[in-house]
């Protein structure tokens, strides 16, 4: 979801969970046998969502679910989260440079993935907002996203009988308010873990799981020249960096629209290297379509600007044939097709 906005303020209080993968919601017997909950994977770290304020459930996770997937948070009925965020795409606008939301108006920005959010403290591309419970004000109330008010959604939901019962199964009440609303899509959008890629069983031991020596060279690489930013097993580090793709078609200046602070024009999110397969184009601006073309930028297209991130030299990261090859294998064993297929985070 792409926008230029004020930060949505809020609090964010920080989890510290002890050295259990389980969290609260996990092992809910249900009439459908087991539902597990949120679950830390084994190779991640903790994650940095409130959950102790917001515990996943069943029947939470499920109304965020098929709010998830509900035209009628949208002005006119037409556009939910999932129209730009697919889940054959790993939930990006797959093919768009920039997001199409209500009345095929034209967002500013790519539409990033929505994929291990637990575990990210500043979300969108410029960290504007600090909390996943407060995150869906922004496209809602968008014009060029859903062009909708709060108020209205909340309205539009209390006079459905079916949402009415649904958060009362989550939440114990019928009276639908903004924070209900807003908890139960956390409640979905934790659940959008990708961690079950080729990398992540091998990081693990699963079975034989290991790297062909192509994808371990590539992996070697990818720490020495793009690790500083890109940290295993996120494949990010959660700052925002001026990478030298120079200004934009619409001038977006990135960070600084939310602090205001001159050494943040045109910084940006360091986006995951996860299910890169799934999510072209790249950039901010969605201006690559291909990681070839990525490749390309980072070996020869930086552009040298004041604030220029010092990881990267002005003159390019020099990067052999047979090295961007390697790269590009091991940028393969990140894609996580059973993400993309999971049946749990499918509309129903």
């Amino acid at each position: 979801m792409n926008r230029k906005y004020i930060a949505v303020t809020g609090t964010l209080m920080v989890l510290v969970f002890a050295c259990s993968r389980k969290l609260p919601g996990d092992n809910v017997q249900t009439d459908a046998g087991i539902f597990a909950g949120f679950q830390q994977p084994g190779n991640f770290p903790v994650p940095v969502y409130h959950f102790e304020t917001n515990p996943v459930t069943k029947e939470g996770f499920e109304l965020g679910r098929k709010l998830f997937y509900e035209p009628r948070l949208s002005r006119n009925s037409t556009i939910s989260c999932g129209s730009c965020h697919i889940q054959s795409s790993a939930f990006t606008q797959h093919g768009h440079d920039v997001s199409h939301g209500i009345d095929d108006r034209l967002g500013s920005r790519n539409a990033p993935p929505i994929m291990n959010l637990a575990w990210s403290p500043l979300l969108m591309w410029d960290g504007g907002i600090f909390d996943l419970d407060l995150q869906p004000v922004a496209p809602i109330t968008s014009h060029e996203e859903m062009d909708e008010t709060v108020a209205n959604v909340v309205s539009k939901l209390q006079a459905l009988p079916q949402y009415r019962v649904l958060f009362k199964k989550a939440f114990g009440t019928e009276q639908i308010n903004t924070g209900n609303l807003m908890k139960a899509l956390s409640q979905f959008m934790v659940m959008c873990v990708s961690s079950r890629a080729k990398y992540d069983s091998v990081m693990r031991k699963e079975g034989n799981a290991a790297f062909t020596p192509e994808e371990a060279a590539g992996r070697k690489l990818v720490s020495e020249k793009c690790g500083g930013c890109h940290r295993e097993p996120l494949f990010t580090d959660g700052t925002f960096r001026n990478n030298g793709i120079g200004i934009g078609a619409n001038d977006d200046q990135g960070r600084f629209a939310v602090t205001l602070r001159p050494e943040d024009r045109y910084l940006f999110k360091v986006p995951s290297l996860r299910n890169l397969a799934y999510t072209a184009p790249y950039m901010h601006d969605g201006r690559f379509y291909t990681l070839e073309a990525v490749l390309d930028h980072y070996s020869t297209g930086i552009k040298d600007t004041p604030n220029l991130d010092p990881l990267l030299p002005a003159g390019g990261i020099a990067l052999t044939a047979g090295e961007r090859k390697e790269i590009l294998a091991f940028l393969n064993t990140l894609n996580d097709r059973a993400f993309i297929t999971d049946k749990r985070l499918a509309e129903q």
